[in-house]
């Protein structure tokens, strides 16, 4: 995803493209109408460049859809993008319109400049379009790669250590504190399993609140899980050294639960300090019981699929066994003897009879 240029910047450019053009002229009034269609040509090119350079939203996983409506609103960028290209329809009309009326005008000179005025009044107009593009083009070009493969969604409030399993189990290293939201967005993992890996998503903590007065990062979170949970493994903190109470815990693991349709797997931290009756446990302070607890999320893990191996159209198609030729002349027949390869009977040649 490019750089989205300021307004500008675009016509800075523009101009400097354009006046290579004219210099390529001998004739003052040709080369007024060829600086001011080069100019609207170059914002037009540029602009429809920064279109192209977003994705359509439409077609796009539901997982990075849904975390761009969240950030910055889907509608909202569409609206901007429309704005961008009611620029770049009009720039080039009116180089062109005014590079026409140059060809039969005697003031070339007056000309120009009113389309550089027009010009740069259009795409002033867009500036403000064109910062919010440039900064929803900063952010999303950071969001974590999700992958098709198999998800653990990790979930449960902030200091539950939801990072520390993370660290743990996978690649991913992030910051661990013990204040709360210390992912600060959605943090991504994998481990290697032979062929195949498995991706970990740490999510910031969700709180236990009705869905309209969650904030950006908590809805972060419900996009993660909603869209590319394969198993959610929520962490609950019986110490309450978490900073919440246990019955307000399981309040919120109830509410994820009627959430997903996928398995959720419930697991008491920080078995170091206190323990849980009817909970499975761990520390991840020292990693006791994390392998168990792994052991039981690859539980939910498909059997891999069994390929089959695509046939390679540039290979040669298959033969009967008794059509294979050997290189020194002779063939093999189903039962594996070799004979020597039939000669082919010619044709006695004739000659023309002359009339």
């Amino acid at each position: 995803m490019p750089t989205v240029p300021t307004a500008d910047e675009i016509l800075d450019r523009s101009f400097r493209r354009a006046a290579k053009k004219m210099k390529e002229k001998d004739n003052k009034e040709r080369a007024n109408e060829e600086f001011v269609r080069a100019v609207g040509a170059a914002v037009h090119d540029r602009l429809v460049y920064i279109i192209r350079g977003f994705p359509e939203f439409d077609k796009i996983s539901p997982f990075y859809r849904e975390m761009t409506d969240i950030l910055f609103g889907v509608e909202k960028i569409k609206q901007s993008l429309g704005a961008v290209g009611w620029a770049a329809k009009h720039t080039k009309m009116v180089g062109n319109q005014i590079a026409f009326q140059s060809r039969k005008s005697e003031e070339t000179l007056v000309l120009r400049k009113r389309a550089v005025a027009r010009l740069a009044s259009m795409v002033h107009q867009i500036n403000k379009d064109l910062l919010f593009l440039n900064e929803v083009r900063n952010v999303l070009r950071k969001l974590p790669n999700v992958e098709e493969a198999f998800t653990i969604v990790i979930a449960g409030y902030p200091n539950v250590g939801k990072s520390s399993f993370i660290r743990r189990v996978s690649s991913a290293d992030p910051e661990v504190a013990s204040y709360p939201f210390t992912t600060k967005g959605i943090i991504v993992g994998h481990r290697e399993m032979g062929r195949e890996r498995i991706q970990f998503v740490d999510t910031p903590g969700i709180l236990d609140r009705p869905a309209d007065e969650r904030n950006p990062i908590e809805k972060q979170a419900l996009s993660a899980m909603m869209n590319v949970a394969n198993v959610i493994l929520f962490i609950i903190d019986p110490s309450e050294h978490c900073g919440y109470p246990m019955e307000v815990q399981l309040r919120l693991l109830e509410e994820v639960k009627g959430m997903v349709n996928v398995p959720v797997i419930i697991v008491a931290n920080k078995s170091d300090l206190v323990t849980a009756d009817g909970y499975a446990t761990m520390s991840t302070a020292d990693g006791t019981g994390v392998d168990a607890v792994l052991e039981e999320i690859l539980t939910h893990k498909p059997a891999p699929e069994v390929r089959t191996r695509a046939v390679d159209i540039r290979s040669s198609l298959p033969q009967e066994a008794e059509d294979i030729v050997a290189f020194d002349g002779f063939i093999e027949d189903e039962d594996g003897v070799r004979k020597p390869k039939p000669k082919k009977a010619r044709k006695p040649r004739t000659k023309p009879v002359n009339s």
